[in-house]
């Protein structure tokens, strides 16, 4: 019932209905409120008044407040805040728990096989700092407004516009008011639309606008395909058999006697799960195009064996605001498209340190896809990493887009998972309530299908329905026909937690991830 899916210009229940959007005009528009979207907006702020320029920056970001849908492990490292607010001490940024240990190991059945940190490796976090990310963003938010940067949450960004010439013109924000089959109710309000000259896309890992960018500008034609992990823990989204459940696994793995000990006696407060980039260096797209740019977890900056991308999408920010400025305030620079293109930024963030850091350690996460599998690519990391700090003169690929990587489901094993004691492990659905997840239940399905009979006929058929298994937020389940004759999917988009493994785990990539009504989604504080 999504317009996407059924335009309303063939549908009656339309017509007669004005569509006519506001239009408001800005300098820059960047969709997302995350660490690069703000750290971009901040940096633009600081540029314009330190040269005493007029310039109007506005934020969409589609959670209810600056912060509820960020979800991160979060060991950050603070190189890019560094640079961006050198006297963050003072001003009060919630960094407060420095690291004093790491420990690393591999865990058997039932016991832990300690590995030494060696000084120099990736996993090693002296200097870094525990942090409840979606607080820091809250401080980041606040920092930018100061600055004088417009934030608006709770408006999502649906549709990128373009010019005549077709550069990107803006964005516009999803229309209100829509019933969930598709008509108009009475309430019905269209979107409105920000036009910038430049518009800044830091939509957070698999945006959206992004995967749609990515096509008409052909962004990903010189680079591999992105791979994921879902952040319950890392587990990798390429794994094979389709009755894996990341959910459980999670589970499973707190019961594990060197995490139990941890966890014993401890209360549940908040749960969440996102999909984050892993295909570093070897995956990441072309960032800029005529009238905009990526920056951030969008294209995917993180840095897979810190498990860290904070710092990184952070600098990508700051990097993109410093040449959309030099660009737009630069009285001799003439565009030739209407929307302006910022080349300048590509080049300076492959001179950055991040391009560095990315290049060294680029061979790390293939490795593993090695015929040694785990032990083998630890292998590599201490010889080719440790030793050479990443300046082999290869580089790995990887093995390919998650969505094709699940093996039918008569190959596999089933797997059996043990019940939720309530104490350390916990069932699905009192997990997703923890979350403070919810949609206004009567508008379209953001999860949309573009072909409804695709879930029964492949993916139940031939791999046991995996949606019903990678979901950590239990929005699909087959359920039997109302005839009694089949099964059919029942999707239950109110508990979408906006992690996107579904758009991107789904097999037959029938699945499309779209915007809810702004504000719906996760409210997460501090995760």
């Amino acid at each position: 019932t999504h317009y996407s899916v059924c335009p309303r210009d063939k549908d009656a229940r339309w017509e007669g209905v004005t569509m006519e959007r506001f239009a408001d005009e800005a300098d820059v528009v960047i969709v997302g409120g995350g660490p690069a979207g703000l750290s971009a907006a901040i940096r633009l702020k600081q540029l314009a008044n330190q040269h005493d320029k007029e310039l109007r920056v506005c934020v969409v970001e589609k959670a209810s407040q600056i912060g509820a849908h960020i979800l991160s492990g979060a060991c950050l490292e603070p190189s890019a805040l560094i640079e961006l607010i050198p006297d963050w001490k003072e001003r009060g940024a919630p960094l407060n728990t420095p690291v004093t240990e790491d420990k690393f190991g591999i865990l058997t059945k039932k016991y832990r096989i300690p590995v030494p940190i060696l000084p120099g490796l990736p996993m090693n976090n002296h200097g870094n700092y525990i942090v409840r990310l979606g607080h820091l963003v809250r401080w980041l938010g606040e920092q930018a407004e100061e600055l004088g940067v417009e934030l608006y949450p709770g408006y999502a960004a649906s549709e990128v516009l373009f010019h005549e010439d077709g550069s990107v013109k803006g964005i516009a924000t999803n229309d209100v008011g829509i019933s969930k089959d598709g008509s108009p109710k009475d309430v019905f309000e269209r979107g409105m639309e920000l036009h910038a000259k430049v518009t800044v896309f830091g939509e957070g890992c698999h945006g959206h606008l992004a995967k749609q960018l990515y096509k008409r500008f052909k962004l990903r034609e010189n680079c591999e395909p992105q791979t994921y992990a879902i952040g319950l823990k890392e587990v990798g989204l390429d794994y094979q058999n389709p009755y894996l459940s990341p959910f459980r696994e999670f589970q499973r793995w707190k019961h594990h006697p060197s995490v139990a000990s941890t966890l014993k006696g401890g209360s549940r407060i908040s749960y969440g799960a996102r999909a984050l980039n892993e295909g570093g260096f070897q995956s990441v797209p072309k960032l800029t195009f005529p009238g905009g740019v990526l920056i951030g977890c969008s294209p995917g900056f993180m840095n897979v064996p810190k498990i860290k991308g904070t710092h990184t999408a952070m600098k990508s920010g700051m990097l993109a605001a410093e040449c959309i400025f030099q660009t737009i305030t630069d009285e001799n620079f003439e565009s030739r498209t209407a929307g302006i293109h910022v080349p300048k930024y590509e080049e300076s963030l492959k001179n950055s340190w991040v391009w560095k850091e990315l290049y060294s350690v680029r061979n790390i996460r293939p490795s593993f896809h090695s015929y040694f599998g785990l032990y083998g690519g630890m292998i590599y990391t201490g010889i080719f990493y440790w030793i050479l700090r990443g300046k082999e003169p290869w580089t790995l690929k990887h093995i390919g887009e998650d969505s094709n990587q699940l093996k039918p489901a008569k190959d596999c094993t089933p797997i059996e998972y043990p019940k939720p004691d309530g104490k350390l492990s916990f069932d699905l659905l009192s997990s997703v309530a923890l979350s403070g997840t919810n949609h206004e239940h009567d508008q379209p399905p953001h999860l949309t299908l573009m072909d409804d009979s695709v879930p029964v006929a492949k993916n139940l058929a031939v791999y046991d329905g995996p949606e019903q298994h990678f979901c950590p937020a239990g929005v699909y389940e087959y359920v039997p026909l109302e005839s009694g004759d089949g099964m059919r999917l029942q999707i239950n988009a109110q508990n979408c937690v906006h992690c996107k493994t579904c758009d991107i785990k789904d097999p037959s990539q029938n699945i499309n991830w779209v915007v809810p009504e702004g504000g719906g989604g996760p409210a997460y504080n501090g995760m």
